[in-house]
């Protein structure tokens, strides 16, 4: 934001320019700033103008040229760009992206194009150390016992960390979940 721009208070609503070539598209964004509370600077189809320096962040639909005004793009892989969201991108993540871009922080998707996790998704549990081994020791074909025996740990502490590794890897038998476990080892490792 430039010097001349008050920055907005938290609550408050932004002042957004909306870019998007599309008539019909420009008016569902339209619709969607003022839903969210803010009010709608400028609307344009072309490159930004005096509405848009007026503004406190532009909601864009495309690529467009920098500006002072940080900017949200829809649909571009744009890096340079305050925000950079897929075009199917919902209401409350536009305007979510809008108050962080506005705020001076950067926006982007957790995989630019896949869009964000969904809410009922649940976020991959890390194993600890011991269920690691425990994995380690179950993928070797020990059983229940003498996992306790070579861990030195009781075995209800035994059941109590396989019931936990079947229940973080979603797994129904011990070779399921050695192999999602494997599976996991190779996805989150990085080569060097």
């Amino acid at each position: 934001m430039s010097a001349a721009t008050p920055e907005p208070t938290v609550g408050q609503g932004l002042r957004v320019a909306v870019i998007a070539a599309d008539p019909k598209r420009r008016l569902e964004l339209v619709r969607l700033v003022g839903a969210a509370g803010h009010t709608v600077e400028a609307e344009t189809s072309g490159s930004p103008g005096d509405g848009v320096n007026a503004a406190d962040v532009v909601l864009a639909d495309r690529d467009i040229p920098v500006t002072l005004t940080p900017v949200v793009t829809l649909g571009a892989d744009d890096r340079d760009q305050a925000g950079s969201l897929p075009r199917d991108a919902t209401g409350v993540q536009i305007d979510a992206a809008l108050r962080a871009a506005a705020a001076g922080l950067t926006v982007r998707p957790t995989e630019f194009g896949k869009g964000f996790r969904a809410a009922d998704e649940h976020p991959v549990s890390l194993l600890t150390p011991r269920e690691v081994e425990i994995l380690s020791s179950i993928a070797a074909g020990l059983g229940n016992k003498a996992i306790a025996r070579s861990l030195d740990i009781s075995l209800h502490t035994v059941k109590f960390h396989v019931e936990s590794l079947f229940r973080k890897l979603d797994a129904g038998t011990r070779a399921e979940a050695v192999a999602k476990g494997l599976a996991r080892r190779r996805a989150e490792t990085v080569d060097l």
